[in-house]
């Protein structure tokens, strides 16, 4: 099964891995899906730094031949102080592209952000509990990457084990995302 997974840096496998200059595949969510289960085949459009209106220009060609689309993005919305509804518009337009183009289509939950705690917070949750609504408005499942990473005892962060720069998963982390997708993708 292919699966066109669309994002952001964390799509891409920062801080360890870079689309153009490789590094250590284990940095990606979607290497440990392929490792989980075999029969997926991931195509990868991802670029660090790109926020949702960015992200939506490439949907078109990592769609391609896809059966499954992954949306992930917005936290770079955040990051450049763009309000976070307009993000949420960009995800829910990518959802229907995707729909449109006849696909199965998951979207991604936003991390936490550890470097932008406590700032950022309040508008992380704002977006994920408007991506969990437009989610449910088109009839996608989301995939829940904050809760997966958010450490119980420090909310609003990740677990120290599960990034590696404050930004990103480590590799447990993105171990962690990908056996997640794995383990629910049965249900797309």
């Amino acid at each position: 099964m292919i699966v066109a997974a669309l994002g952001d840096s964390i799509t891409e496998g920062s801080p360890l891995w870079h689309r153009t200059e490789g590094g250590d595949e284990r940095s990606q969510w979607h290497y440990w899906a392929a490792q989980a289960e075999p029969s997926l085949e991931f195509r990868v459009s991802a670029v660090y730094g790109e926020r949702t209106d960015e992200i939506a220009r490439r949907l078109d060609d990592c769609a391609r031949g896809a059966e499954v689309l992954i949306v992930q993005g917005g936290i770079n919305d955040i990051a450049q102080g763009r309000p976070v509804e307009k993000a949420a518009e960009n995800l829910r337009g990518m959802i229907r592209r995707g729909q449109e183009l006849g696909l199965r289509v998951v979207t991604v939950d936003v991390l936490p952000w550890n470097n932008g705690y406590p700032d950022a917070e309040p508008k992380i949750r704002r977006l994920n509990e408007l991506i969990r609504e437009l989610a449910a408005e088109e009839g996608v499942p989301v995939l829940p990457f904050h809760d997966t990473l958010e450490d119980p005892d420090r909310p609003g962060r990740m677990r120290g084990e599960w990034t590696d720069d404050g930004d990103h998963p480590s590799i447990e982390g993105y171990r962690r995302l990908g056996q997640l997708f794995a383990e629910t993708f049965g249900d797309y």
